[in-house]
């Protein structure tokens, strides 16, 4: 029968004469776990130890009495959008106002012709590059700048942190006015077209009519895409890096294990954290899901083959390989600079996301509907009782997995590309769409499927580019040499 044994270093089998001191030591473990001394030792197996266990152990116990989420404090001098009225959502929710995070570079011509939006990703925040108020440097910090891809000599550079994420944007861990209490999971479903919605809404502040460039990668690119096909007439040009037009199941059935994973933390509480202990094993979790999907195996066979931390040591069940080792440092660094209710919300904007006509048409009806409410009676209250929110979003057994809402009706694959055609026909802005060939969570077909649509939709003006880099997902921020001429090329050449 197998018996579990923890929280003891490993302990060598030894010569006879020390074999009576070992089990001593065994024994007083198997006791603490309700387990006979003499069934252990029959064994003649020492425990094994579980450091990484110990370590969340005392993690988890750190975190009972503080720290406060360092996420709060990641990111500093921003300004922020303040939108002071009601914002109905594309799922039927709505905000009774929002701010919305964002970072400049660059100088406004007399114009204002030359304004980038750079679209961020999942947890992208809106320090993408420095400046005298920030000088720590920024996500994309080798593609922006004097006379780099992005040439702040000569464009006027704005970058915002979504709505929903947790980065100086109104998300779920902001204050709901309405309740003085953080919004947690009370926070409305969003959609990436709403995200880039808000976005429109603070150009209008800045008096910026129309866009020289939208420019963004992975869940940036969908914004991107989405802001050329919806707000057609405000966008002189597009960039769409390692993205597509709908998400997929290989991505979906991704995001999906991180958020099984980060919601299966006793500490998660259904999104009530705040006040307790945050779910830092569930993130760690999801973390290292999402960190697997970001690289490639060619890259981590070169950067770590099958090296071990510790050769010359038994193998042991934590991290042992370097890979592991790898894993384990990157998914406990973003543990607390996230919060876990944005990754949530986010990620599934991100699952939701599809350009189609027939989706775009059915969120635009449902946002509408919230609208008119509002318009009639002004209560937020009945405007979400009519779109149903606060209803129950897991699927009982005995219902069908069947659903409209926010999905394509259609299911051949021509009348699916027809529908996806017909969702980017106004978009006729020159557009480079790029793809990288060992990228695991968006593949090139999905670039490739973005270019075909929109040139069978009448773009004569599409370029498609595709790397062959080794850095999967995550080559938009390491090659700055392909990425960044790519870019530049784009957006300097005269079409």
């Amino acid at each position: 029968m197998l018996r579990t044994v923890a929280f003891r270093p490993a302990l060598r089998l030894a010569p006879a004469a020390n074999r009576s001191a070992a089990r001593a030591v065994l024994g007083s473990s198997v006791k603490a776990l309700g387990f006979s001394t003499a069934t252990a030792s029959r064994s003649g197996n020492a425990p094994m130890s579980f450091p990484c266990i110990d370590r969340l152990e005392t993690r988890q116990r750190d975190l009972s009495s503080g720290p406060e989420p360092t996420y709060e404090k990641v990111v500093t001098g921003y300004k922020v959008y303040k939108h002071n009225a009601p914002y109905a959502l594309d799922h039927g929710g709505m905000l009774k106002s929002f701010e919305l995070a964002y970072e400049t570079w660059g100088t406004l011509n007399a114009d204002r012709s030359n304004a980038i939006l750079i679209h961020t990703g999942l947890s992208g925040s809106s320090h993408a590059h420095s400046h005298p108020e920030n000088l720590k440097p920024g996500w994309w910090e080798k593609f922006i700048g004097p006379g780099k891809a992005i040439d702040t000599d000569k464009f006027f550079v704005i970058c915002t942190n979504v709505l929903g994420g947790c980065y100086g944007s109104t998300g779920p861990g902001s204050i709901d006015p309405e309740t003085s209490a953080r919004y947690a999971t009370t926070f409305p479903l969003l959609s990436v077209n709403d995200m880039v919605r808000a976005q429109f809404l603070l150009l209008d502040s800045l008096k910026v009519d129309k866009l020289y460039a939208s420019v963004g990668a992975s869940m940036g690119g969908m914004q991107a895409l989405c802001a050329a096909a919806l707000h057609f007439e405000r966008v002189g040009r597009t960039i769409s890096i390692s993205a597509c037009a709908r998400s997929h199941p290989y991505s979906i059935a991704l995001r999906f294990a991180q958020r099984q994973a980060l919601m299966s933390d006793p500490n998660f509480n259904r999104g009530f954290y705040y006040d307790g202990v945050l779910p830092h094993v569930g993130m760690k979790l999801a973390r290292s899901i999402a960190t697997v999907t970001y690289r490639s195996g060619p890259e981590w066979e070169l950067r770590f083959g099958r090296r071990r931390r510790a050769p010359d040591q038994p193998p042991m069940l934590c991290a042992d390989f370097l890979i592991e080792t790898y894993l384990d440092h990157q998914s406990e660094s973003f543990c607390l600079n996230y919060d876990a209710n944005s990754l949530l919300y986010v990620s599934k904007a991100m699952d939701m996301f599809d350009i189609s006509h027939s989706v775009t048409e059915r969120l635009r009806a449902q946002r509408e509907r919230t609208e008119s409410i509002l318009r009639t009676d002004g209560d937020a209250g009945a405007a979400a009782a009519a779109a149903g929110i606060g209803n129950a979003v897991c699927m009982n057994v005995s219902e069908s997995p069947q659903s409209a809402t926010g999905y394509s009706a259609v299911e051949s694959n021509e009348q699916i590309v027809e529908d996806l055609v017909a969702g980017v026909k106004n978009a006729m802005q020159p557009t480079l769409v790029l793809g990288v060939q060992s990228d695991i969570l968006f593949p090139v077909t999905q670039q490739k499927e973005i270019a075909d649509i929109l040139r069978k939709a009448g773009n004569k003006n599409v370029t498609y580019y595709e790397l062959d880099a080794m850095y999967g997902h995550d080559t938009f921020l390491i090659d700055v040499v392909n990425v960044g001429a790519a870019i530049k090329g784009h957006l300097e050449n005269s079409v």
